[in-house]
């Protein structure tokens, strides 16, 4: 490791807090201009940056102090949107003693907190088609990641979770629980929901996953838990086949390009153009000057889909679908590195917060979920070895072995592989094990000789 904040970062587990989980001790071995924290959090009903950001405001700033120094940064930004005016008293009131930080003020749309847009919005750099911020100089960390930073500094590895439960829920609230506890168990921790016919969203309503196993656990990549029923438009499309997605693209698409106009990327001038990749794939991509390898250019927002289309449509799925086919034909993407020219029109074309809460069915749900602090002690947890992008880590223990909380129990496989190091979330043994997980038993269950 070329910094002792990378090196913290790898001994302790960490990798992104929110999206794919990239492994953050290889995101910070660099070299940077800015480092930018993202708390614009753009996603309806999610409260975990604000939460941090006003109760740990100290030690962030302290810690982003640190990584901006570690990475030879001329200047540290924290992104957060204007409309949080007592978020950003707080974090102001903390930054005298580090002067080349500072608060930037975002506006109230989405997607305000995808990094590419962030980094324009920030520091006015283009981050080029199919690249990456660290090609313009610049890291972004999520507020989570950052907080768990300062807890490495202080002997702390990535034992805990920080996740909103909120929707049709009881006591909707922020949560900070034990990694490997159950969906199931967190709903119940919001006083579970009144809903006969319900589903989950892993995430954000606009980016989030589609809950299929209620068992399934909490991973360091969680950042919230939306309860909503079967008929709201978010769970409709998360669960709706590909294979209709595709048929009613190709039936009842009229071609009206809003899906285009709204797109996020493409008003920062990137190569995508979803009406047209719905007549592209609609006609298998035979038609002449077949956009098809614009998909690599999709973010997968959801802004086409959840908010644009009169229709019902979803472009994202298209594009998804597409991506998948480029990937398994291995072509590349030959928009890789050209450089973008922002729309004109962009500021006059962002999805508005508000709007996109009622096109969603959100309003009648509570918008900032308070934090609640609640002790959860679960019989066990459930650590699955790739919760990051890269490959599975390798377990350092068998089963039966006694461990205690914070533990190391499973290690990058190789030295210069993408992976991450797991720890325990709680005292207890390894009731099972296997190359996809391992589950801690708390010493009572493995007394009594429960499962």
């Amino acid at each position: 490791m070329g910094n002792k904040v990378a090196e913290l970062a790898r001994n302790a587990g960490i990798v992104g807090a929110g999206g794919a989980g990239f492994p953050t001790h290889v995101k910070l071995d660099t070299q940077v201009e800015y480092v930018i924290l993202n708390g614009a959090e753009c996603e309806p009903l999610i409260t975990v940056d604000q939460t941090l950001l006003w109760t740990e405001a100290a030690c962030l700033c302290g810690m982003l102090e640190e990584v901006r120094q570690a990475l030879g940064a001329k200047e540290g930004i924290i992104g957060i949107k204007a409309k949080h005016q007592k978020v950003i008293d707080e974090v102001e009131r903390h930054l005298g003693p580090y002067p080349r930080i500072r608060v930037e003020r975002l506006g109230d749309f989405y997607p305000a907190g995808d990094e590419v847009v962030l980094v324009y919005e920030t520091t006015g750099r283009q981050v080029p088609q199919g690249g990456i911020p660290l090609e313009v100089g610049v890291v972004v960390l999520n507020v989570e990641t950052l907080w768990n930073l300062a807890e490495a500094r202080e002997g702390q590895p990535v034992t805990r979770k920080w996740v909103t439960v909120s929707g049709a829920v009881a006591a909707p609230g922020t949560f900070q629980v034990p990694l490997g506890v159950s969906v199931e168990q967190m709903i119940a921790l919001a006083g579970g929901t009144n809903l006969a016919d319900f589903a989950v969203i892993n995430g954000g309503p606009m980016m989030g996953k589609l809950v299929t196993n209620f068992r399934e656990p909490v991973t360091k990549t969680t950042k919230a838990l939306l309860v909503l029923p079967k008929t709201n438009p978010v769970v409709q499309i998360s669960s709706r086949p590909l294979a209709a997605v595709l048929r009613q693209a190709q039936a009842i698409c009229c071609q009206c390009r809003f899906c285009t106009d709204l797109c996020p990327r493409n008003l920062l001038g990137y190569a995508i153009h979803p009406h047209q990749m719905i007549l592209a794939a609609s006609y298998q991509g035979r038609m002449q000057g077949s956009p098809l390898t614009e998909a690599y250019s999709c973010s997968e927002c959801g802004a086409c889909d959840l908010f644009a289309c009169p229709m019902g449509l979803s472009p994202r799925r298209v594009n998804q679908a597409v991506k998948g086919e480029l990937g398994r034909l291995n072509v590349k993407n030959p928009y890789k590195g050209s450089q973008a020219m922002v729309q004109s029109w962009r500021d006059y074309r962002r999805i508005p917060t508000k709007r996109l809460v009622s096109r969603l069915g959100l309003n009648h749900y509570e918008s900032s979920p308070p934090l609640r602090i609640v002790d959860l002690f679960p019989n066990q947890v459930v650590i699955p070895l790739k919760q990051h992008i890269g490959i599975p880590a390798r377990p350092v223990v068998k089963k039966g072995d006694r461990v205690e909380n914070g533990q190391l129990i499973a290690v990058i496989p190789e030295e210069g592989k993408l992976s991450c190091n797991y720890h325990s979330s709680m005292a207890g043994w390894v009731g099972e094990i296997n190359e996809a997980f391992i589950v801690i038993q708390a010493a009572q269950v493995q007394e009594r000789g429960e499962c």
